[in-house]
């Protein structure tokens, strides 16, 4: 589980927020702060590994923060959820590590498909260090491609709370599968849950990218298997 520090000074926002995080699979709220400082002594005192991070806290800013984590040598990953919507803000998150800039108001796919490609980001980040070598340029591009996000535009092919990294990721499992995989295997082989795994694989068959086929057994329902479709795609964000 990936878990998060909700930072918000008003505690309505916190609370809708900390309810978005509860809905995404693999996420879970770890605590909530509405101030600097109380951010600060849950990073001191508990294992966090993502804040969701308000510029505007009652005793000194959200970027202050951050700053600060970083000189007193908390590494702990930062989205900004944020009303400021200045290009000097974003671009001074972009300067201390904020792996993505949410602004506010937005909707619960807007933040899951964060929360989706920063999942991504932390499997293929472990499955690269997993190997004990120095990464080639073909890792070290799939690591900084894991930071996009989809959002629901026709340019993705992939409706809201989608995201091109996980639907990437399954298209990776697939293609080095010699055989068709079920949503279960599908799900053990990424690291996503079932219900995660059987969501991506009925919209990518839906699109065409995936054959369904049904594998029966003695007794019971058919099995749904799924070998991917599309040899030489661009990849599920392709449009193609």
């Amino acid at each position: 589980m990936i878990d998060v520090l909700v930072v918000d000074d008003d505690f309505r926002v916190a609370e809708i927020n900390a309810a978005y995080v509860g809905k995404v699979p693999g996420f879970r709220v770890a605590a909530r702060a509405h101030s600097a400082a109380q951010a600060m002594a849950t990073l001191e005192r508990e294992h966090i590994d993502l804040v969701l991070l308000d510029h505007y806290l009652p005793d000194e800013t959200g970027l202050s923060l951050v700053r600060r984590m970083r000189q007193l040598g908390h590494h702990t990953d930062v989205i900004m959820v944020t009303a400021a919507s200045d290009v000097e803000t974003v671009q001074a998150a972009m300067r201390h590590g904020a792996l993505h800039y949410l602004i506010k108001p937005f909707t619960f796919a807007g933040l899951r498909s964060r929360l989706d490609s920063y999942a991504a980001l932390r499997r293929t980040v472990d499955r690269v260090g997993g190997s004990g070598e120095a990464a080639v340029q073909e890792q070290v591009d799939r690591i900084f491609s894991a930071l996009r996000t989809a959002g629901p535009t026709a340019s993705t092919g992939l409706p809201a709370g989608h995201s091109v990294p996980t639907s990437e990721l399954i298209r990776e499992v697939l293609t080095g599968a010699p055989q068709p995989l079920s949503a279960h295997e599908v799900a053990a082989r990424t690291g996503l849950s079932r219900s995660t795994a059987q969501r991506y694989l009925r919209q990518l068959e839906q699109t065409g990218r995936l054959r369904l086929s049904l594998r029966y057994g003695d007794t019971g329902r058919p099995e749904h298997r799924y070998v991917w479709a599309v040899p030489g795609s661009d990849g599920p964000g392709s449009g193609q």
